[in-house]
């Protein structure tokens, strides 16, 4: 069995074999570092989706050390980063803390189309239910009928409750339902899958408000938690999806799906450094145990690592 570091590692090899090619060809085959080298070096990590904020940081650190004779190799750069990184990815709890010491724990995810929503709400579920916990899956893409089949079958598979409505019905009233339901239960987390919808559709947007008042008004506190999946595929458009999702939903951190091969996953540090949104999990594969907790220093690792 590969060991977590190795997944990573393979998710992350395009962004990693880029980032390292360019860093040695700046600065391997020179003893002399220049204002122009280092404009390089921020040039690659924009290039791979670190964001403005983090290559601009990242190059003046690696510049401050270099004028205090502190570093001198390709090697020291890269050490660098993976140090600066790994602090800019330290957000929010860990998994052990995403969850109510008692009673119900409501978990929204919300996203666009294809970003993983369905599936990982039935990875989460069956990570909690390996952990003992009492769970249940509400089916709220009334929009798509196949969505709340998929997930009616995801449900059988993990072994848990489901409440679902038909399609067309109002995604609100079956959150609400869906709370009674758990509450009665006895459940210990509820995860509403919501519909996928373009972050650029004001009214599709604005339904999600709805969604979050009325589970508000079914249970005190709710929801607890808001998370965007977001497909590591998609790049800097995750940035753009993350920002208008969080003007409407009060996000309160990410899941980053697909990674497994993805070229783009230097995203996820613009969206922690620069919207303060801790990311929590990885989808790492298609299988149920594939959705891992995140670590940004394994992240950090897989990306810098010589």
């Amino acid at each position: 069995m590969k060991s977590l570091f190795t997944i990573f590692k393979h998710g992350l090899q395009k962004t990693k074999t880029s980032l390292v090619r360019h860093v040695r060809s700046i600065f391997g085959e020179t003893t002399q570092w220049t204002d122009e080298s280092f404009d390089s070096l921020e040039a690659a990590l924009l290039a791979a989706d670190l964001g403005v904020d983090a290559s601009t940081r990242l190059t003046e650190d690696v510049r401050s050390r270099y004028r205090r004779g502190l570093i001198s190799t390709t090697d020291d750069i890269l050490a660098v980063a993976r140090e600066d990184i790994a602090a800019a990815l330290r957000r929010g709890p860990g998994p052990d803390g995403l969850l109510k010491p008692d009673g119900l724990t409501v978990i929204v995810l919300v996203g666009v189309n294809g970003s993983g929503k369905t599936t990982t709400a039935a990875k989460l579920a069956h990570q909690w239910k390996q952990d003992g916990r009492h769970v249940m899956l509400a089916a709220c893409d009334t929009f798509r009928a196949a969505a709340i089949e998929q997930l009616t079958i995801w449900a059988e598979r993990v072994g848990c409750p489901i409440v679902a409505g038909k399609h067309g019905s109002d995604a609100a009233a079956v959150a609400f339902d869906a709370v009674a339901a758990a509450r009665r239960r006895n459940c210990d987390v509820l995860i509403v899958d919501t519909a996928g919808r373009q972050h650029t559709r004001h009214g599709l947007m604005e339904e999600l408000g709805k969604v979050r008042r009325t589970l508000a008004k079914a249970q005190e506190g709710a929801p607890h938690h808001v998370w965007l999946t977001v497909d590591a595929s998609s790049g800097t458009n995750a940035l753009l999806q993350a920002r208008e999702f969080g003007r409407v939903c009060d996000l309160t951190g990410l899941i980053l799906t697909k990674l497994d091969g993805s070229g783009k996953g230097g995203v996820v540090v613009p969206i922690c450094r620069e919207l303060a949104y801790p990311v929590l999990f990885v989808g790492l594969g298609e299988g149920l145990d594939d959705l891992q907790p995140f670590d940004p220093e394994m992240f950090a690792r897989a990306v810098f690592e010589a």
